[in-house]
């Protein structure tokens, strides 16, 4: 994955996921939270297994909605969104004091 988006291998892949994956991602996960505890799951199998079908069920979902997650394109680099944030900020802060 880190190579079909281009990631260099010492960095997260999650700072380049679309938002759609990451939030189809906490979906999965969220819904593996909820049956694990609605249905009293226990033991490292249940819940992989719980985990594993929702993840499929979510896949599915998407792909039926004509979305395959593998060829979304990569989000901007998060570490650079963050130093452009910071430089904007300090633009900002500088040009404010000379407001009169």
């Amino acid at each position: 994955m880190k190579e079909r988006l281009g990631v260099k291998s010492n960095r997260p892949l999650a700072d380049f996921l679309p938002t759609l994956t990451i939030a189809a991602k906490n979906l999965a996960t969220e819904m593996t939270n909820y049956n694990v505890e609605e249905n009293n799951l226990h033991g490292e199998k249940s819940i992989t297994d719980e985990h594993v079908l929702n993840n499929t069920t979510i896949r599915n979902m998407l792909g039926q909605r004509g979305i395959k997650p593998e060829e979304l394109p990569p989000a901007e680099d998060l570490k650079k969104l963050e130093r452009k944030v910071k430089q904007q900020n300090k633009k900002l802060i500088k040009e404010a004091g000379k407001l009169p």
